[in-house]
């Protein structure tokens, strides 16, 4: 899944694409580069952000759509928001998939999905963008992570939504310390409720590599980032939320032929 970031703040500098047909081209040469989902945003969610209106939110991200889906009628699309009418707007204008970083909190967000029947990915994050890494306790996170997922997914069960449009995601570094950090990424697929459900992670760039290997931008933590790849591949993980799709597709490419299996798009 190639991050398209329709905002002028996101925490990666080179993720930021602020004029619309820069974007498509962008969205286009990320899949022709191997990805299958371009996610894209018009909200920086990073730690200590500030909201944009939901309007504004709206006119980044919809044009985008619109432009990516007239050039590849075929290809995934994701909306990356935790607005129920962000949402809608865009799977009018063509997204595929919802991809909330609230994780269903609002239950307008569940009644659209419902809706739409459309796949949904569920994010788990304490509390709010501007101030989820204050006052940051776990007992112990992956059984708290586990639980909070399972109610989401439990609740779209019982509502008839299709077990095979879900996807969970632990929300590395969405309130968690490193150390919470390490211990989701360790658990691998074992907060997920149920084998069938996709697992999605997004770690690209972000500080837990910064923490892991001493690099303090963001722009030197492309290894690391690709570290947590090769064991994403090795765990089963089905999703992975990266801003570097080429580097991703190579190493994947070849973790592939070694391991002698192929490499089949997640659902």
């Amino acid at each position: 899944m190639g991050v398209l970031n329709a905002t002028p703040d996101s925490f990666y500098e080179e993720s930021r694409v602020g004029h619309i047909d820069i974007a498509i081209q962008k969205g286009i040469q990320m899949w022709d580069e191997g990805a299958t989902w371009i996610d894209v945003g018009g909200e920086s969610t990073r730690p200590g952000a500030d909201e944009v209106t939901i309007l504004e939110e709206i006119e980044r991200v919809i044009p985008v759509i619109q432009g990516l889906r007239q050039h590849r009628p075929h290809g995934f699309i994701s909306i990356d928001t935790r607005h129920p009418e962000t949402a809608r707007a865009a799977l009018e204008a063509g997204a595929d998939m919802v991809n909330d970083v609230t994780g269903l909190r609002n239950p307008a967000m569940v009644d659209l999905v419902v809706e739409y029947q459309c796949p949904v990915c569920i994010m788990h994050m304490l509390g709010e963008p501007k101030t989820m890494q204050s006052n940051v306790e776990y007992i112990d996170v992956v059984t708290e992570v586990s639980f909070e997922i399972r109610q989401r997914v439990e609740e779209l069960i019982s509502r008839g939504f299709p077990i095979e449009n879900i996807v969970v995601d632990p929300g590395i570094g969405f309130g968690k310390m490193t150390e919470h950090n390490v211990e989701l990424l360790k658990a691998a697929r074992s907060f997920s409720p149920q084998p069938e459900i996709s697992v999605l992670w997004g770690v690209s760039r972000k500080s837990i590599i910064g923490a892991l290997t001493g690099q303090e931008s963001p722009h030197h933590r492309l290894a690391g980032t690709l570290g947590v790849a090769a064991f994403a591949m090795v765990k089963g993980i089905d999703l992975l939320r990266v801003h570097d799709v080429r580097e991703h597709a190579d190493l994947l490419s070849v973790l592939s032929t070694l391991h002698g299996h192929k490499r089949h798009p997640p659902r």
